[in-house]
C-alpha cells in the first residue's frame, strides 16, 4: 500500500462557526463542507458533533470537530506548546511577512519570522488554542541534497544516543558554505 495523500487532518474546535470565519478571514481558507450527526458513525456513540472542512490549498483539507457534549478542550500537558502545531506552506517570504503584519494588525500575537535555514516561518495561535506555523521555503537544491544525504545517519545516531547529531550543524552554526 502507498498512501496517495492526506485526505484531511482533523482537530477539535470550541466553536465551528467562529473557526470557519477565523480561518477564512486570516488565512484565506474556503469553507468547503459541513457534516453534522447526533451519533458517531464509526463507534455509534450518541455524541452530537459538527465537522467542518476548510480548503488548505493543493488538495489539502483542514477539518475541525465541535463537540458540545464533551468536557472542555485541553492539550497534552506533558508536551511543550511549541511541539504540537500545524505548519502550512505559503508561496514566499514576502507573503509570510505581509501575513504577519495582517495578523498583528488584527490583534494576534505572532512569533517570528524564525530562520530555519531551509525555510522561514512565523508562529501564532488560532482561537481554539492550536499553534499554527506559516512557512516559506528558502532552501536551495544543494541544501536539500545535503540534508537528504545525511538523514539516515542522523536518525541512526539519534536512535542510539538521543543527542542531536551534528551531520547538518551547518544549518545553524554559520558554516553554510556550499560544497
Amino acid at each position: 500500500m502507498l498512501v496517495r495523500k492526506i485526505h484531511h487532518v482533523a482537530y477539535r474546535c470550541i466553536d465551528a462557526k467562529q473557526t470557519v470565519q477565523w480561518y477564512g478571514e486570516h488565512l484565506g481558507m474556503r469553507f468547503v463542507l459541513a457534516i453534522a450527526e447526533n451519533q458517531v458513525p464509526s463507534t455509534k456513540a450518541p455524541d452530537p458533533y459538527m465537522h467542518v472542512f476548510l480548503d488548505a490549498g493543493g488538495g489539502n483539507i483542514l477539518a475541525f470537530f465541535e463537540l458540545p457534549s464533551c468536557p472542555p478542550m485541553g492539550r497534552d500537558e506533558n508536551t511543550p506548546t511549541w511541539v504540537q502545531h500545524l505548519a502550512l506552506e505559503v508561496d514566499s517570504v514576502d507573503t509570510l511577512l505581509s501575513t504577519k503584519a495582517r495578523l498583528e494588525a488584527a490583534g494576534i500575537d505572532v512569533i517570528g519570522p524564525t530562520d530555519h535555514t531551509i525555510f522561514k516561518s512565523i508562529y501564532f495561535f488560532d482561537p481554539n488554542g492550536h499553534r499554527l506555523e506559516l512557512a516559506a521555503n528558502t532552501g536551495t537544491p544543494d541544501m536539500m541534497q545535503r540534508l537528504d544525504e545525511v538523514k539516515d545517519m542522523m536518525l541512526e545516531e539519534w536512535s542510539r544516543t538521543r543527542r542531536a547529531p551534528s551531520h547538518a550543524a551547518w544549518m545553524h552554526d554559520g558554516s553554510m558554505a556550499v560544497r
